[in-house]
């Protein structure tokens, strides 16, 4: 059942969906020079974006994941970064001026992960 489906409706009427860019993490092409060159498959999402819980916050600082932080929901499947496996690393990516930090941000970490929906821990990465 998509628990999420259900509430999303209302939520949204406090805290609207947004429009943004997943960048899905396809590996890498290796330049002449020998560095990596991440490459990406991009797909447009809707998302919510929301403040971390208290309980986020302390499993991300158990991680040593620092730096500005929100948490989002989305229909579908973002990977955080899963370094054994060189895998993950989607980059979301919001209009100008959606969020005031900044527009690109890195999944770091699924805080959930449903089969209709996620719930993941986005940190900023530029900042503009």
């Amino acid at each position: 059942m998509n628990l999420h489906g259900l509430v999303a409706p209302a939520i949204g009427i406090v805290n609207p969906f947004v429009s943004a860019t997943v960048r899905r993490s396809s590996g890498y092409t290796v330049q002449p020079d020998g560095n990596r060159v991440p490459t990406y498959t991009e797909f447009p999402a809707r998302v919510q974006v929301q403040a971390l819980t208290y309980t986020d916050i302390t499993r991300l600082d158990s991680q040593n994941i620092q730096g500005v932080r929100r948490a989002i929901y989305l229909n579908g499947a973002v990977m955080g970064i899963v370094r054994v496996d060189e895998r993950g690393g989607d980059l979301i990516v919001f209009p100008a001026g959606t969020l005031p930090e900044g527009n690109i941000w890195l999944a770091a970490h699924v805080l959930e992960a449903w089969p209709d929906w996620c719930k993941v821990a986005i940190t900023l990465q530029n900042g503009s």
